[in-house]
């Protein structure tokens, strides 16, 4: 029997629905929710399970979001919320503590159970993947402190706001020769900090070039000013570098907390810079009736291009289920 629908509670998350629901969506942010969207407006009965923990929570506004550039994060999820929930959607504030296959229906369909933290569990015939991932920034001191404001690592999402400002690259590896000559199309004042890290004489003459400066002095410390901004870098030797802005390539890991069971395969990133879902053609898994869209699977994703891949996948999970439909009607 098909599971009934729910309004919002006076705190904002709605009642869990009774019964199976076509499809429960891990994870409330652009992939998951357009994702849902699509469900919802196919007639799917939908579930959407939202941790509260968007990756973009610190940033004053998504950019590169054709319609939508500078609209703060907090603001665009609260309008995909209200759009899911307008066709009849589902909206969980919860973490799901295990996900996990269930015995299939007697024609071969795929089933699920998703238990949450506070002791509810769903159950549900697809499940799509949208947890994001979690940045993981490199052990400087001081450098979290600003993290999303004066230290950011999109060229692309945070580009424009910091153009023309004294830039770092605090260096990680060699994802970063190719992040400070993104920054460098941004300010004329760009310093490179090796940290120990390597740097060839290519990179070091293509830096010269553009007129990227090199320090190969450890870096002790990040120095706030009195605004609660960065005001700079304190190397080893007692020299601060003066800076507004620092930018790190961060080690990108997908979000895979409840989600062990499923058995969804993995791969890293080149380099060491992080671990995401591997998947196919529109998010499909290995695992029959689960899909992963969004920055799970894509790490280098916008929220543009996160909110395109939750929909194809929306709209892939919807094509499954007609087909399941369809057989079933026919036995």
């Amino acid at each position: 029997m098909p599971a009934t629908s729910s309004t919002p509670t006076a705190e904002g998350t709605d009642a869990p629905p009774d019964g199976t629901v076509d499809a429960v969506v891990i994870g409330g942010g652009a992939a998951g929710l357009n994702g849902a969207l699509m469900l919802a407006r196919s007639r799917r009965s939908v579930v959407v399970i939202d941790s509260g923990t968007p990756r973009n929570a610190p940033a004053e506004g998504v950019h590169g979001l054709l319609g939508l550039d500078g609209t703060p994060p907090a603001e665009l999820l609260e309008r995909g919320r209200a759009e899911v929930r307008r066709y009849g959607g589902t909206v969980l504030s919860g973490e799901v503590i295990k996900a996990a296959t269930a015995d299939p229906s007697a024609d071969g369909d795929p089933h699920f159970t998703v238990t949450l933290a506070d002791g509810a569990t769903l159950h549900a015939r697809r499940i799509l993947v949208a947890t994001g991932l979690r940045d993981v920034l490199p052990d400087v001191p001081g450098l979290a402190d600003h993290w999303g404001r004066s230290v950011v690592h999109c060229p692309y999402c945070h580009g424009w706001e910091v153009r023309d400002e004294p830039i770092g690259i605090v260096a990680v590896g060699p994802a970063s020769v190719h992040h400070a000559l993104l920054f460098r199309q941004l300010t004329d004042d760009l310093v490179y900090f090796t940290r120990g890290t390597q740097l060839d004489d290519d990179a070091r003459a293509r830096f010269a070039a553009r007129g990227i400066r090199v320090v190969d002095a450890s870096i002790d410390r990040v120095v706030a000013n009195d605004g609660g901004g960065v005001a700079g870098v304190r190397l080893a030797n007692g020299q601060l570098v003066a800076r507004r802005v620092l930018a790190v390539a961060t080690t990108m890991l997908a979000r895979t907390d409840g989600l062990e069971d499923l058995g969804l395969p993995m791969a890293e990133l080149p380099h060491g810079m992080g671990r995401h879902f591997v998947t196919g053609a529109a998010g499909t898994t290995e695992v029959p009736g689960v899909w992963v869209a969004g920055n799970a699977t894509d790490p280098s994703a916008q929220v543009g291009a996160s909110a395109a891949a939750g929909a194809l996948a929306g709209a892939h999970i919807n094509a499954d289920l007609v087909t399941a439909d369809t057989t079933a009607a026919l036995a």
